[in-house]
C-alpha cells in the first residue's frame, strides 16, 4: 500500500506504560507521582483493563487537570465485536473519557479470521469509528498468533482500519515470527513496540535469581550481554530504544517504570527528534539471535507462556 496515504496517529517516540501504576507493591502516592511526572511530559500513553487497578490511579491522575489528560493506546479484545464494545466500556469509564484513541486489537478466534480475510469483523470494527469511539486501531501480535495478522497483511486486508502492528520488541524479544516481521518490513509497514527494555537491565536478568521470569529470559540474556557491553552503551535504556528505533518503520516504543528517575531516562532518549540507530553490525547481531529464537523457542510456546 502506499504508506504516503496513511493517517498515521501522531505518537510520542516514548510511550508511558501503566502496568506498574496498578501494582499492589506500590503506594498509591508514589503511583500518582509517576503518572503526574509522565502526564506533564506530555507523552502518550498505554493502559488495559487487565493492569489490575491501573485504570482507577490514571482516573484520579486524570480527573486533576481534563485539559492535560494524554491521548491512549487500549488494549482491546478479543473474540467478537460485543467483547469488544465491553471493553472500550470497561476502559473508558474508570477514565472519565468518551473515546479511545488508539485501539489496540487483540484479536482471537474466529474474529481474528474473519478480519483477516476481509469479513463481517472489518465492518464492525469501522463502526467503531463510525461511532466516534475509537480513532484508530493498531493490530497486536504474538509468536502464536501471528498466522492471522500475516493473512491481513498479505492480502491487503485491514489497510484501511489498521495503522500498526503492536507487538514485544527489544533485544531479548521480537514477538511477531520470522515470516510476519519479513513481512512488515518489506511493506515498511508501521510497528510500535511493547516492552521496551524487557523489563529489567540485561545483567540483572542474567544475573539475580527470579528477575527473569521465565528461563529463557536469563538463557538469552547471557547471549545478548557480552552484545551491550561490548558496544560500550552504558544505558540498557538508550541500547534498547536505540535498537527499536533502528528499524525506521518502528514509531514508538512503549515502556512502564514507577520511578520518576527511570521515567526521566525514559525520556531523556524519546524526546529527541531523532533517536540514533545501533551500529549496523550490533543490530545483525541481535537479528540473527532474534531469528533462531523466534524459530526454535517463540512459535512452539504455549500461549501466555512467554
Amino acid at each position: 500500500m502506499n504508506e504516503s496515504k496513511r493517517n498515521f496517529p501522531p505518537l510520542s517516540k516514548f510511550v508511558y506504560g501503566t502496568t506498574r501504576l496498578g501494582h499492589a507493591d506500590v503506594a498509591m502516592g508514589d503511583r500518582m507521582r509517576i503518572a503526574r511526572a509522565a502526564i506533564d511530559s506530555g507523552v502518550w500513553f498505554h493502559t488495559s483493563r487487565q493492569y489490575d487497578d491501573a485504570l482507577e490511579t490514571l482516573g484520579k491522575a486524570f480527573y486533576e487537570d481534563r485539559s492535560k489528560a494524554p491521548p491512549l493506546i487500549v488494549k482491546l479484545g478479543n473474540n467478537s465485536i460485543d467483547e469488544i464494545r465491553n471493553t472500550i466500556k470497561e476502559n473508558i469509564e474508570p477514565l472519565g473519557v468518551d473515546h479511545i484513541d488508539v485501539g489496540q486489537l487483540c484479536l482471537g478466534g474466529d474474529f481474528a479470521k474473519s478480519f483477516a480475510t476481509g469479513g463481517k469483523a472489518q465492518d464492525e470494527l469501522r463502526r467503531l469509528k463510525e461511532d466516534g469511539l475509537v480513532r484508530s486501531f493498531f493490530y497486536e501480535v504474538f509468536p502464536w498468533t501471528s498466522e492471522a495478522p500475516y493473512e491481513a497483511l498479505a492480502s491487503g486486508h485491514g489497510h484501511e482500519l489498521i495503522d500498526a502492528f503492536i507487538f514485544y520488541l527489544n533485544p531479548l524479544q521480537r514477538f511477531a515470527d520470522n515470516r510476519l516481521w519479513d513481512l512488515i518490513r518489506e511493506r515498511n509497514f508501521p510497528v510500535v513496540g511493547m516492552r521496551a527494555v524487557c523489563g529489567a537491565p540485561v545483567h540483572k536478568l542474567r544475573d539475580v535469581p527470579g528477575a527473569a521470569w521465565t528461563p529463557y529470559l536469563q538463557e538469552r540474556a547471557v547471549e545478548v550481554a557480552p552484545i551491550f557491553e561490548a558496544s560500550g552503551i552504558e544505558s540498557w535504556v538508550e541500547f534498547c530504544m536505540r535498537f527499536s528505533f533502528s528499524f525506521p518503520n518502528v514509531k514508538a516504543t512503549v515502556g512502564s517504570c514507577s520511578r520518576v528517575e527511570n521515567l526521566e531516562e525514559y525520556l531523556r532518549i524519546g524526546k529527541q527528534d531523532t533517536i540514533e540507530p545501533l551500529p549496523s553490525e550490533i543490530v545483525e547481531s541481535i537479528e540473527a539471535l532474534q531469528r533462531r529464537w523466534s524459530d526454535e523457542v517463540d512459535v512452539k510456546a504455549e500461549p501466555w507462556t512467554m
